[in-house]
């Protein structure tokens, strides 16, 4: 549930980016905007107000990393209508997904957990190395997903017209960085689930012996 709310304002954005006119002329955040820019502008703006927004309203509180992302597309979006170039709003996915990297990296020297082991470590039960796989896993997870962000938004299709540049960018925030999460998800659930797995093997063997030797005693 929690991974859908956090594609919420990446499915938000893509809906924006392609009714920006219409976000323009029927909504309050939209009407503050000027028409003539960029749809992108329009689109991310939207989208990070009504994802701090809802959280609040289903809360009460805000979230560190919402109130961050929404201030880090003030700062690019200004720049973009400073300067006309909507470039810098292209940067925001590799920015956050670096600075989630180094979050994970830095965990590995900060407390006795990493931050993966600090998030799941309640619900499963795993050999420290391989907390620390998961932990680098995340890390490598987060660089390349950003790496990917820069190469479509900056050098890929270049033959292409801007338009048509702008909107596979956008297609691409939504269903490539979004495939690349469930798949990474994916992988991280099956090699989860083979350490478990044997872990209970070797549980159920030691009941077992257990029982056999509990048994033994008793004749």
């Amino acid at each position: 549930m929690k991974l859908l709310i956090d594609f919420f304002p990446i499915i938000l954005f893509f809906i924006s980016y392609h009714q920006a006119s219409f976000l323009v002329e029927n909504t309050f955040i939209g009407g503050l905007l000027d028409p003539t820019k960029s749809e992108l502008i329009t689109a991310t703006i939207v989208a990070s107000f009504i994802q701090v927004g809802y959280h609040w309203l289903r809360t009460r509180k805000f979230e560190k990393m919402h109130l961050f992302s929404l201030a880090l597309i003030t700062v690019l979006g200004g720049l973009t209508i400073m300067f006309g170039n909507p470039d810098f709003v292209k940067w925001k996915p590799t920015v956050l997904n670096w600075l989630f990297a180094a979050v994970f990296f830095i965990s590995f020297f900060i407390g006795e957990k990493t931050l993966v082991e600090r998030a799941m470590g309640n619900q499963i039960e795993l050999p420290q190395h391989i907390w620390n796989r998961l932990n680098i896993a995340w890390v490598v997870f987060f660089l390349v997903s950003g790496a990917a962000n820069l190469y479509v938004a900056f050098f890929y299709a270049l033959d292409m017209t801007e338009k048509l540049r702008m909107d596979m960018w956008v297609d691409f925030k939504l269903f490539g960085l979004m495939g690349l999460t469930l798949i990474f998800i994916i992988l991280q659930a099956i090699y989860l689930t083979r350490h478990i797995s044997v872990k209970e093997e070797a549980l159920e063997e030691t009941v077992e012996a257990e029982k056999h030797q509990h048994e033994s005693e008793n004749r």
